[in-house]
């Protein structure tokens, strides 16, 4: 059967499910999964219809009552990591590292929108013409932004980073050749000491997975406050967790809760760590007095295309937000963050960590850096795969009285 034909069918045998059952009532998933299989059995009297097509015509009906309609297959594909979807008739994926225009599309503009809302009500989001841009995530975790008309002029955009199935771990860093394990071990025994440690890097360099694994050195026995615009953090083995996440204003402009409103209410809530997802704006300040008031071994990410430019980059954040002279902001940065891992994603696609840094103080109106470990590329492979890998510097460590204060003995 050609596609005309099958969509065509498809809207005939979705349209003879409405007029049948009753839509108001609370049928659940296998009932409703019945009712379609009956229709399509009826319609395979009439039509030919192998094994296969009829699985598929049951499938994208289900999808479309009951799950996120022509987006369900493409969410439910282990092996792509991002959809952008460019209004209903055009749907962009990106896997191993490349993006792929779909041979997919929403049936209306409508039916996109009904999508929309489905994955924004369940977090409790609101998205509309007068509230047009929302972030959200799907009961898998995976990141969810919207934007809608009049602010998106070719449709209702939507961009869905997907959650990974299994929580990044140092192992797999590793294995993706991100860091080796004489890093790796550094940084576990970082985490452990409790350096304040920064992530940095641009869109897609792998930030919150590498959150992520540094998170699993925690020790088992800690409280943990993580702040996050959408929830996605994987914190796996510690029961002493508290995961708070951002709330957009309601219709009416009321009830919007911050990071900056979260990172101050989680100071009241004994934290031995606080792990915030990501800073973009004034909430750098209160980030970064929670380092400077005895909440050492606290993580964040923050974009940013160099070591140097996220130091620029927080002062921006901070001075967006409070009065504090610029001087007072580079002391604060530079007594509150202790490590600075830079990532990035290179031109094979591949995600690595280019450098590791330590904050070693202030000096006449500058931020003092000591790169510890630094990318070097070798060349590329036959396939265009760069090689290269992180290699120690000639730099001693500087502030190693933390590796002494938890009784651990550093590497450098």
């Amino acid at each position: 059967m050609d596609i005309n034909s099958k969509e065509k069918l498809i809207h005939e045998i979705r349209e003879r499910i409405n007029d049948s059952i009753d839509l108001s009532k609370d049928y659940t998933d296998e009932e409703i999964r019945e009712v379609i299989t009956g229709e399509v059995f009826k319609a395979s009297k009439e039509h030919y219809l192998s094994i296969g097509e009829k699985k598929e015509i049951t499938d994208v009906i289900f999808n479309s009552m009951r799950r996120l309609d022509v987006l369900q297959p493409i969410i439910d594909d282990k092996s792509i990591t991002e959809i952008m979807i460019n209004g209903p008739d055009t749907i962009f994926v990106e896997k191993d590292g490349r993006i792929f225009k779909k041979d997919v599309r929403f049936e209306s503009r409508r039916k996109l929108e009904d999508v929309i809302q489905t994955i924004v009500s369940k977090v409790n989001r609101t998205v509309n013409e007068s509230n047009p841009i929302v972030d959200a995530r799907l009961t898998d975790g995976s990141r969810v932004n919207v934007v809608l008309p009049p602010i998106a002029l070719n449709g209702p955009i939507v961009t869905i980073r997907k959650f990974p199935e299994k929580p990044m771990t140092m192992e797999r860093l590793i294995k993706f050749g991100s860091v080796t394990e004489e890093v790796a071990e550094v940084l576990n025994r970082m985490v452990r000491a409790k350096y304040n440690i920064f992530i940095s890097g641009g869109t897609g360099s792998g930030k919150t997975s590498f959150l992520n694994a540094l998170s699993n050195f925690i020790p088992k026995d800690e409280r943990i406050i993580t702040i996050e615009d959408s929830a996605e953090l994987q914190i796996t083995g510690i029961e002493n967790i508290v995961r708070l996440e951002t709330r957009n204003a309601n219709t009416e402009g009321k009830g919007e809760i911050t990071i900056r409103d979260l990172i101050k209410a989680s100071l009241r809530m004994r934290p031995e760590r606080i792990i915030v997802g990501e800073v973009r704006g004034p909430e750098a300040i209160d980030m970064l007095q929670a380092m400077n008031t005895g909440h050492d071994g606290s993580l964040s990410t923050g974009h940013a295309n160099s070591t140097r430019d996220i130091l620029s980059r927080l002062e921006t954040m901070v001075l967006s937000g409070s009065n504090i002279p610029l001087d007072a902001i580079r002391q604060q940065i530079a007594s509150a963050i202790d490590i600075i891992i830079h990532l990035a994603r290179l031109r094979d696609k591949s995600r690595r960590t280019m450098e590791i840094t330590e904050v070693v103080g202030y000096k006449d109106g500058n931020i003092l850096l000591n790169p510890l470990y630094v990318f070097e590329e070798e060349g590329e492979d036959e396939e265009k795969r760069v090689i290269g890998k992180l290699k120690r510097t000639n730099n001693q460590m500087v502030k190693k009285f933390k590796f002494k204060m938890a009784g651990i003995s550093d590497v450098f």
